[in-house]
C-alpha cells in the first residue's frame, strides 16, 4: 500500500511539468562517505592457563607473559610475572597490561612422572617385595621437593593399600599443604611343583 502511495506521487511529479522542472533544478545531496568510523574500545581482559612444575609451587618461579594483539599499535606485549612459593594449584593472577585490561593466568600442575596431582593431594605408586609386604618395615619415596621420605609398611600390607604421608603435597589456597598419597604394589609370590 505504502510503495504504491509512493509511486502514484512519483508519477504526479514526474506529469506535471512545473514540477518535474523544480525537481531537475533541485541540488543534488553530497554523496556521504563511504570510509567506515572507528571508535575507540576498551582493551577487553584476556585470560590464559600455565602448567608449571611440581616444585615450582613449592619453591616460586618467574614467568614471562607475551602477548601479541593486532589491536595494539605499539605491537607485542611482555610481562613478567612472579609465582611466589607455596602457591597453590589453580590460583590466579592478574597481569596489568600497558594498553589498559589484564591478562589472568591461572597456574595449574603440569604432566610428572612421578605423580598424579589431585588438586593439592600428590599419588604416587611404591612397590615393594612381596617379602616387606609380609614382615613390613621402612621404605623410602621421593618427595614433591625431591627428598627422599620415610615410609612405614605396615606387616601384611594389602596390595593397592594406601598409606598417607601428610603435608607432602602441594600448597593449599588456604595455607597448609596437602597429602602424599603412596599406593603399594608387588607381586604375590607364586611356587608350582609338581603333584606326584
Amino acid at each position: 500500500m505504502a510503495r504504491t502511495q509512493a509511486l502514484n506521487a512519483a508519477y504526479e511529479v514526474l506529469s506535471d511539468p512545473d514540477r518535474r522542472q523544480a525537481y531537475d533544478d533541485a541540488p543534488e545531496e553530497p554523496e556521504k562517505s563511504a570510509r567506515p568510523t572507528r571508535s575507540a574500545t576498551k582493551p577487553a581482559n584476556l585470560a590464559q592457563d600455565v602448567h608449571l612444575k611440581i616444585d615450582d609451587f613449592l619453591r616460586g618461579t618467574t614467568l614471562k607473559v607475551h602477548l601479541n594483539d593486532p589491536a595494539n599499535p605499539a605491537g607485542p606485549e611482555t610481562y613478567e610475572l612472579a609465582v611466589p612459593p607455596e602457591t597453590a594449584p589453580g590460583t590466579r593472577f592478574r597481569v596489568a597490561r600497558t594498553v589498559g585490561g589484564v591478562v589472568v593466568v591461572r597456574v595449574q600442575a603440569g604432566a610428572d612422572f612421578r605423580f598424579k596431582v589431585r588438586g593439592s593431594d600428590l599419588r604416587c605408586d611404591l612397590r615393594i617385595s612381596s617379602q616387606r609386604a609380609a614382615q613390613g618395615g621402612l621404605e623410602t619415596v621421593a618427595g614433591a621437593a625431591g627428598v627422599r621420605l620415610r615410609l612405614v609398611i605396615p606387616r601384611g600390607v594389602a596390595r593397592g593399600e594406601i598409606i598417607t604421608l601428610p603435608s607432602e603435597g602441594l600448597p593449599k589456597p588456604r595455607g597448609g599443604r596437602g597429602n602424599l598419597l603412596v599406593r603399594i604394589q608387588y607381586r604375590p609370590e607364586i611356587h608350582i611343583t609338581r603333584a606326584r
